[in-house]
């Protein structure tokens, strides 16, 4: 139905521009030239050098038939330049692949191929796993060398480094802002939980929407100082490249987790907010007191994943760390829902707010609608905080999809919802809290481990039998693989090392299970494995 506000009023040059976060770097650089932007060990950049370096190797790869819709891969840890290629990229049009730099060579593989990367970042690092990813790989990218001094001389992968590119390029580049919000700004990969990696896309629109969530929900305003404790290629970092940017915040880098040297940094330069999973709080606590630089300003600590022990979220906050509580997932652009502080709370004993805490939470006000519904039915549960349904999402920070593959994003998307497969319960209060995962991952100091895979590499052992594999609960990790085996009649002994070894051969070592049983596997009548079963299990070893 047309109303009188239809007529003639439609949206124009003037009064309509598709959003996108490539925008926060030009406003902030124009109203904030000479604050800091970047720190990372003796290297301190302005918001205009940063800028200026951005246009620059945008320039440059456009120059080298770079534009829409081209993979640029990037093999990149929390350093300057990774920061860069967030702006960098998508100033060209081009899609951003922050790839997993723990992932081995025939993963990368996969990806580069995948995703038809036109380009790859390497950082000296990894320049040895990445040659082995490209002798596997069809794909023939553009291959850019970053030598980051923080890690030393190392070995180039190519004669083109960052710098020498950066200087092809003109520092007055004019970039153009997507002709359509909808267009893709980055492709992260997930873990690959069933069947190979799936390819998650995400548009300019979402990442606008979800970095200026993170913001509404953290009230973080204006010029933050942000440890970079979250790796960058996790959901782009959470979207805090794009987040702390628009805040004119500061951004300092951290090439690799070390308790005590972030300890330092937090002391150092004020640091006034980082993000992470509950194993980095947890590895602080363990920097022994002698070197351990104490912290005498508010600090906020964001985590996501297997919430951290009562005991570890008080000793955090001795220390003058407040921790706040996300749950997303990389199909949302990182986190979307938070468990939110009420005042009230704050008078509660250390075991009853650690519990709230504990709590997935609502919904950030940049994400339309959060349900926990049957995932069959779609009808919603009830807010008793017993039943349990699927944590259902919609939105403008949900994905546009998985890339090369419409029947599991149409599956994904059944009924209107994204479906994310984490199973929870509604409380009265409207706030959620996961019980189980659909698809059994298992959430290890941040990282999305498939037990499928990790079963899959078990059964190539020749005296195994059956295996099968669940999250048991840690301290440190959040939660680490425990496998249970079935081992072949004939097989003979064999030992917990044993198994581990053989696993280092097969799988990336944060995979690795770290317990290992021996025993019949419990089933159904159908030969069903009873994971639940195995759950207790772990839970009591």
């Amino acid at each position: 139905m047309t109303s009188i506000y239809d007529t003639d009023l439609t949206p124009n040059v003037v009064n309509h521009s598709p959003m996108t976060p490539v925008d926060f770097i030009e406003r902030t650089a124009s109203v904030y030239p000479d604050y800091t932007a970047v720190i990372h060990g003796e290297i301190r950049r302005t918001w205009a050098q940063t800028l200026k370096r951005c246009r620059q190797i945008a320039s440059a790869l456009q120059n080298r038939g770079i534009g829409r819709g081209d993979t640029v891969a990037v093999m990149l840890p929390n350093i300057p330049e990774m920061l860069e290629c967030h702006y960098a990229i998508p100033m060209t049009g081009a899609v951003l692949n922050t790839l997993n730099i723990r992932l081995d060579a025939e993963a990368l593989a996969y990806m580069l191929d995948h995703a038809e990367a036109a380009v790859v970042l390497v950082d000296r690092e990894f320049t040895t796993v990445v040659r082995e990813a490209l002798k596997i790989a069809t794909v023939k990218p553009l291959l850019v060398d970053v030598n980051d001094p923080e890690y030393g001389e190392g070995q180039a992968i190519c004669g083109l480094d960052y710098t020498a590119l950066l200087a092809e390029g003109d520092p007055d580049f004019s970039w153009v802002s997507p002709a359509d919000e909808w267009d893709a700004i980055s492709l992260n990969y997930t873990s690959g939980t069933t069947g190979k990696p799936k390819g998650v896309v995400y548009h300019h629109r979402g990442a606008f929407l979800n970095a200026m969530g993170n913001q509404a929900i953290w009230s973080m305003g204006q010029h933050p100082i942000y440890l970079w404790t979250l790796p960058m290629f996790h959901c782009n970092g959470w979207c805090f490249p794009w987040t702390i940017t628009a805040m004119a915040g500061t951004h300092v880098c951290l090439r690799r987790v070390d308790p005590e040297k972030i300890l330092h940094l937090i002391r150092e330069h004020g640091v006034t907010h980082m993000c992470g999973a509950p194993i980095v709080l947890n590895a602080l606590l363990n920097v022994p007191e002698r070197v351990r630089p104490k912290i005498e300003h508010a600090v906020k600590a964001m985590t996501a994943g297997a919430a951290p022990p009562a005991k570890v979220i008080g000793d955090i906050e001795q220390m003058g760390i407040h921790i706040t509580h996300v749950y997303g997932l990389t199909e949302v652009y990182g986190p979307v829902t938070v468990c939110a502080w009420k005042s009230e709370w704050d008078e509660l004993d250390l075991n009853h707010r650690a519990a709230l805490k504990a709590r997935q939470g609502v919904r950030y006000p940049t994400l339309a609608g959060m349900m926990i519904a049957d995932p069959e039915t779609m009808e919603p549960v009830p807010k008793d905080g017993e039943t349990v349904g699927e944590i259902c999402l919609r939105g403008n920070t949900v994905m546009k999809g998985y890339l090369k593959n419409p029947q599991a994003t149409q599956e994904a998307f059944r009924g209107g919802w994204y479906h994310t497969g984490d199973l929870a319960v509604w409380h009265s209060d409207g706030y959620m809290e996961i019980k189980d995962r659909l698809k059994d991952i298992i959430i290890s100091g941040g990282e999305n481990i498939s037990t499928i895979e990790i079963e899959g590499a078990l059964y190539k052992h020749p005296a195994v039998l059956e295996a099968a594999v669940v999250a048991r609960p840690d301290d440190k990790w959040g939660e680490t693989p425990c496998a249970f085996i079935t081992l072949k009649p004939e097989a003979g002994e064999v030992s917990e090392n044993d198994i581990m070894d053989f696993c280092r051969q097969e799988l990336a070592r944060f995979k690795v299970p770290k317990t290992v049983v021996f025993q019949e596997l419990p089933k159904t009548s159908t030969g069903k494995v009873q994971k639940f079963v195995l759950r207790e299990t772990a839970r009591s070893l």
